[in-house]
């Protein structure tokens, strides 16, 4: 089979329907042979952050001369993006046989598209020897088709906030022991900077588990323009990374602490370059990623309320920098659009709106609809390309454009052999 074919019968398997509960992908996995069962695996949840923090791990590992899988989700432009070793992804082949291979079980069992994907990530960080997994859960945690991880090297939990409200809950307590589904008994628990409720019901099931709760918050010294690090009785200081904005800084310290923790080594070179090495080790991107110098224009896969607000202090504390400010916005049907476009009328001069090709993408004229509601002025983009290339040529140099909201519209305007992003 080849990856045309492949990934044609992948997308067709409920892509876009939610399917929690671990006895779908427990059958497949024992059916491939319990890939995951002979994996060390760093296991990472939280509503946000967690990709970020999965990539600063990973990048740590590779720089430490372990051979690293790297399991991360959605992908941006190509599906093979979301399985990686050392930075290189699945090859094209690889899916095609995997897909052949179980194409009668997915005939009779229909699994999801989430379960297939996570599956396949098993086996081929199995089958390449990787020395340890980077896996980032997809959805919540505890019912997530990742959590058949049985014995993990260490759990991480990024952050805690209001998402997927009629999946996980409806408030942070809730949320916070869904994704805290992730622990396991005795193993180490690394945190970051949580809400004290979510904290709280995080302990409640770390004390259930017998296992250790290690806080990044009581191990860290915040600044302006950078933080401190206390590991192994010394200061290791975090700044200048590749991934703009200082909640990178705590998804950094968050994967430095979590390596140093597990190992007991402290190389201050290694995982320094690891931290600046992060993109070329992991291909993570579109997280406040500066794609134009001017005018300036960034890419942010800004998708939720606490996305969006990491991603306001960030223009906040540029805002002098620019003449003006603008951003062009499309979101999912399942985000709160409406108090997110509130957010953004707050600080940007011109607002512009467009959708993109997928089923969950909320129409323009239901944005355009909330803004009206709330007397905000909306500009309809209709050619996402033809916008930006024309944006570059704009004399306000010293302006600044910002294209967010959804990974999968960043995806489809990378995706266009004729845009030039440089």
């Amino acid at each position: 089979m080849d990856i045309n074919q492949a990934l044609q019968k992948l997308y067709s398997m409920r892509q876009f329907n939610i399917k929690l509960g671990l006895d779908n992908v427990m059958g497949l996995l024992e059916f491939i042979g319990n890939p995951h069962k002979k994996l060390k695996c760093f296991h990472i949840a939280g509503s946000n952050g967690k990709g970020s923090t999965a990539s600063f791990l990973s990048s740590i590992l590779i720089e430490h001369g372990y051979k690293t899988g790297l399991y991360t989700s959605p992908h941006l432009v190509r599906f093979n993006e979301r399985i990686r070793i050392n930075g290189v992804e699945i090859d094209d082949d690889y899916i095609g046989k995997f897909i052949q291979e179980i194409d009668e079980y997915i005939i009779q069992h229909e699994p999801t598209f989430f379960e297939i994907t996570t599956a396949l990530a098993f086996k081929y960080f199995y089958e390449n020897d990787v020395d340890y997994a980077v896996i980032e859960v997809g959805l919540g945690g505890r019912l997530d088709a990742t959590n058949l991880i049985e014995n993990p090297i260490a759990c991480l939990i990024t952050s805690i906030s209001l998402e997927h409200t009629n999946i996980l809950g409806n408030d942070l307590s809730k949320i916070a022991w869904e994704k805290a589904g992730i622990i396991k008994p005795n193993s180490k628990v690394f945190i970051g900077n949580l809400v004290s409720e979510a904290e709280l019901s995080i302990e409640k099931v770390v004390e259930e588990k017998n296992a250790v709760l290690i806080p990044l918050m009581k191990n860290l010294e915040l600044f302006n323009d950078h933080v401190e690090l206390l590991v192994k009785g010394k200061t290791f200081k975090i700044y200048e990374l590749p991934l703009l904005g200082k909640h990178q800084y705590l998804n950094a310290a968050l994967a430095v602490l979590s390596f140093t923790k597990t190992f007991e080594i402290f190389n201050e070179l290694k995982i320094s370059k690891g931290l600046r090495n992060v993109i070329a080790n992991s291909g993570h991107s579109c997280r406040l990623e500066k794609v134009n110098d001017s005018p300036e224009i960034i890419f942010d896969a800004a998708h939720n309320l606490e996305g969006l607000e990491t991603l306001l202090n960030f223009i906040r504390s540029r805002k002098q920098n620019y003449s003006e400010l603008n951003v062009l916005f499309g979101v999912s049907n399942d985000k709160n659009y409406e108090e997110m476009i509130i957010k953004l009328s707050k600080i940007f001069n011109n607002i512009y709106i467009s959708s993109f090709n997928y089923p969950k993408a909320l129409p323009t004229s239901e944005l355009k609809a909330a803004a009206v509601k709330n007397h905000i002025s909306v500009i309809e983009v209709l050619d996402k390309i033809a916008f930006i290339e024309k944006y570059k040529t704009t004399e306000k140099f010293d302006s600044l454009l910002v294209v967010m909201g959804s990974i999968y519209m960043l995806g489809e305007i990378l995706s266009e052999k004729n845009v030039k992003i440089s």
